[in-house]
């Protein structure tokens, strides 16, 4: 459904009361009996799963998959999949200067990036009284991990040029796959890029903000945006970075204060996160959870730009109980 979302941004921030936005996609096979395998290899079950969760939460957006690993198969890195776990990349594909000018930017649609937009393409059919937004990886995160990302961060001092090499050939292709995704009828992307969290900030403003800028200067407008998420523990020190690219919104990790982000952030710029998925969602206890909830939201709902979710994707084995019970706690929470 298309909308206004600088409008949709525009309301969130006047609304006294935010609905939650947490990264939700991957339980969705609980809801289906299927196995994390079998949601990433169809759009059918991509786009049901969707429904399914947007039918169940009060959540402010649909949020595609959060998969790190879709971008870099299709520059041809391997990748580990399982049952129960997100898809992990494995090994590196570029390992010198060579290597890294010899890389082809691979057409958008090849291998399972066209399973991905033509699930957007049915879930904003199915979904139509929220916006929908894609998951996309950001560029530094991306060619880290065609480079091995522990390997990523020595390349930026030892081999400068060819980390720009490979961030201007990821930064293309992810323009192109985030027009891809405008096309089909998504309201925007929620750009992961994590890894540059592990960054010092100079090396974040030389290695990702110019890129994910470049991107986010070619995609966004008032019908389409860059929500821009970064877990790394490194993000209040590089923020003059991270705030620099125009994204229209922002989402941390839990790796953070939350409350000491939101000193950071402009007043009528919206920041999201950041209750733990893995500790409290994933392996907590419903208690624990409504305990961590209200605990962010006491310590950053004071601020009229925050919304409270997730700091990063929820696990695809978190139990509903957990997740039914942040929703809970958000409403509780506003009820005072």
């Amino acid at each position: 459904m298309k909308m206004n979302m600088k409008k949709w941004l525009e309301d969130m921030l006047a609304a006294p009361r935010k609905t939650a936005m947490p990264v939700l996609s991957f339980p969705a096979i609980q809801l289906m009996d299927i196995s994390v395998r079998e949601l990433i290899s169809s759009s059918d079950l991509q786009a049901k799963g969707m429904k399914l969760v947007a039918g169940r939460v009060p959540s402010a957006a649909s949020v595609s998959l959060m998969d790190l690993s879709v971008e870099a198969e299709c520059f041809g890195a391997e990748i580990r999949v399982s049952d129960d776990e997100v898809p992990t990349v494995v090994g590196s594909i570029v390992n010198d200067s060579d290597e890294a000018e010899a890389l082809e930017i691979p057409k958008v649609g090849a291998c399972r990036t066209g399973i991905y937009i033509e699930a957007i393409e049915k879930a904003v059919k199915l979904i139509e009284d929220r916006p929908v937004f894609a998951g996309v990886i950001g560029p530094f995160s991306l060619a880290g991990r065609l480079m091995d990302v522990t390997e990523a961060m020595i390349y930026c001092y030892e081999d400068p040029d060819m980390v720009a090499t490979l961030l201007d050939k990821v930064s293309t292709f992810l323009i192109d796959y985030c027009k891809a995704y405008k096309a089909v009828g998504a309201n925007g992307i929620v750009m992961a890029e994590p890894l540059a969290g592990l960054l010092s900030p100079a090396l974040s403003e030389e290695f990702s903000g110019p890129y994910v800028k470049r991107i986010v200067d070619a995609v966004q407008d008032d019908d389409f945006i860059v929500i821009y998420h970064n877990c790394g523990n490194c993000t209040i020190q590089m923020i003059d970075s991270i705030l620099a690219t125009g994204s229209a919104a922002y989402h941390f990790g839990n790796a953070i204060s939350m409350a000491e982000m939101m000193t950071h952030i402009p007043e009528g710029t919206i920041a999201m996160g950041n209750v733990d998925p893995a500790v409290e969602i994933r392996n907590g206890t419903p208690e624990s959870v409504r305990e961590a909830t209200l605990k962010v939201m006491g310590e950053c709902c004071k601020y009229p730009n925050f919304v409270i979710s997730t700091g990063c994707d929820i696990p695809p084995m978190s139990p509903w109980a957990n997740i039914d019970a942040f929703f809970s706690a958000v409403d509780e929470f506003y009820s005072k």
